[in-house]
């Protein structure tokens, strides 16, 4: 996960409340991309429950709250054998975060719509469920027909999907199996579908990704289904003066005192957050399509172009990543995108402050080349590499921007 210093919280638009933003029913995707925009009239009470998951603080027990009796007599909080050899799966044993992707009405229904609206695909196959969380996409399935589901969940969260299963009278149809992916004794030599909720932040993120293609060549029979089968990374530019001013430019002259290296530090780690609507100066373009069943886990490192033709005439301070999710295999193809011109969800938009501030006008271009590859210190972490140039009647521009998201 991004620390919590890497999120930010904007004047204008809050996390999860696009102020101005993000019109019900619009999709930030081009007309030729094959997706269906998820139903966005979602009723009032869902969308207080969204926004509670944002606004509302976590509550964390404190000592005199959970505690455990050790064999010397002193106290010790619950959880507290945990290590941070490997924080990524130690960050998902906490039921703060499945508490805001549940609470994600846009990412859960997607995948319950798909699920219980599609029950040619579930009725009577094995499923396998790649990063479980709490189990919910593997009891959609049980509930939707599936004849057994193995709910595959590496962190502490899988003793707890195991008591969700039993209360709600499924663990004859759902097996919950804690390890990774990698390293489990499977029961079982196939299964008919993979369903994963794999995405991380810029998509790519946390490098879940490489574990459903594990998962899929393994396991997978032939004709098998993956869902979602397919995702789209999108592009665009936004005018961010203030904020960039309140994240970035604030280092230079802290108190009379120049601390510019942090500065230096700000500027290459992307910010996830919501970006609103209006900032958008430019239309997106498409960088990467991939093909869940088809790709291999190297394509997932890419170089792409890019050409971002200005609707306005503003200034340009950052560039704006996003993705589409579809299922094409259902009965109708559907989705749902993280786009800023679409419902927010708990992705929100990853966004890379450029060094140059670009005067642009109306029908000029930016155009660039963006690489995109793991770490390779550590595979979770994402390197991201922007070559751009710009060449209009008020400005130019040319750089290389090195991006790190951790």
């Amino acid at each position: 996960m991004l620390k919590p210093g890497s999120m930010g919280r904007r004047n204008k638009v809050k996390t999860m409340k696009a102020a101005g933003a993000g019109v019900p029913g619009a999709v930030d995707i081009p007309a030729a991309a094959a997706v269906a925009q998820v139903k966005n009239e979602v009723d009032e009470e869902n969308d207080a429950v969204m926004m509670a998951a944002v606004e509302s603080p976590m509550i964390v027990p404190s000592s005199d709250d959970v505690t455990l009796d050790t064999t010397d007599g002193e106290e010790e909080l619950v959880g507290s054998d945990q290590t941070s050899a490997d924080y990524y799966f130690d960050s998902y044993a906490h039921f703060g975060i499945h508490e805001e992707m549940l609470k994600d009405t846009v990412r859960t229904k997607t995948y319950q719509n798909v699920i219980y609206q599609n029950s040619f695909l579930f009725k009577d196959k094995i499923v396998l469920d790649v990063g479980a969380g709490t189990g919910i996409l593997s009891l959609f399935c049980a509930k939707g027909g599936a004849k057994h589901v193995y709910a595959v969940e590496c962190s502490a969260m899988a003793d707890t999907a195991k008591e969700i299963v039993k209360a709600n009278g499924f663990s004859d149809v759902i097996t919950v199996l804690k390890g990774k992916i990698e390293e489990i004794d499977f029961p079982t030599t196939h299964v008919d579908i993979i369903i994963s909720e794999w995405m991380g932040y810029f998509l790519l993120f946390e490098n879940m990704l490489n574990t459903v293609l594990y998962a899929r060549d393994k396991w997978l029979v032939p004709g098998g289904v993956v869902l979602p089968d397919k995702t789209s990374l999108y592009l665009t530019a936004i005018e961010d003066a203030e904020y960039k001013q309140e994240k970035i430019t604030f280092w230079n002259q802290v108190y009379g005192f120049d601390m510019s290296c942090i500065r230096k530090q700000a500027m290459l780690e992307p910010l996830v957050d919501t970006v609103d609507a209006n900032q958008i100066v430019t239309h997106s373009t498409l960088l990467k399509t991939m093909d869940i069943e088809k790709m291999t886990a190297g394509d997932a490192s890419f170089s792409a172009p890019f050409k971002l033709v200005a609707s306005r005439n503003d200034f340009i301070h950052a560039l704006v990543a996003y993705f589409d999710v579809t299922f094409s295999k259902c009965h109708k193809a559907t989705g749902f995108s993280t786009g800023p011109r679409s419902r927010p969800t708990h992705w929100k938009q990853t966004v890379m402050y450029l060094e140059d501030v670009i005067t642009i006008c109306e029908g000029e271009a930016l155009t660039g080349i963006m690489s995109v590859s793991q770490n390779k210190k550590n595979p979770r972490d994402l390197d991201v590499t922007v070559q751009y140039s710009f060449n209009g009647k008020r400005s130019s521009a040319s750089r290389t921007q090195h991006y790190r998201m951790r």
